[in-house]
């Protein structure tokens, strides 16, 4: 059985420790929380200080950043990136590689598309369709 870890080192020499969450496989740093029920998929990681709630799903190539916070049920859809210090609400959908900056907020049950920016800082909720719309 091989080892339920992984040492990487950072941008700024530092290594890094991550463990291989129970569901999904994905990396979750040393200092991170996720939640047993939520799904870390392969490729994902979380960083340090990060929290990921209970029914979460971070799909494959999605990066979780320090000081993130991902609501309960909510679902990072692949290769998307969350800034640090950024919030997603409860049942929220991130879409494929959108980026959200460092400490925006995403509304519970938002639905944000495909390839989407949201700027450092923003708020942003949804209607039904997904239509964004970006609170002050």
């Amino acid at each position: 059985m091989g080892k339920n870890y992984v040492d990487i080192e950072n941008d700024h020499g530092e290594t890094l420790r991550y463990r291989k969450h129970v569901n999904g496989r994905g990396l979750v740093a040393h200092g991170a929380k996720v939640h047993p029920d939520a799904r870390v998929e392969v490729g994902a990681y979380v960083e340090p200080g990060a929290q990921v709630a209970a029914g979460a799903t971070i799909a494959r190539g999605a990066w979780i950043e320090s000081e993130a916070v991902v609501g309960p049920d909510a679902y990072i859809d692949a290769n998307a990136h969350i800034s640090p210090k950024a919030a997603i609400g409860a049942r929220a959908h991130v879409g494929v590689r959108t980026r959200v900056g460092v400490g925006a907020r995403v509304a519970k049950n938002a639905k944000i598309g495909d390839d989407e920016t949201i700027p450092d800082g923003g708020t942003v909720v949804t209607d039904a369709r997904g239509t964004l719309h970006l609170a002050a």
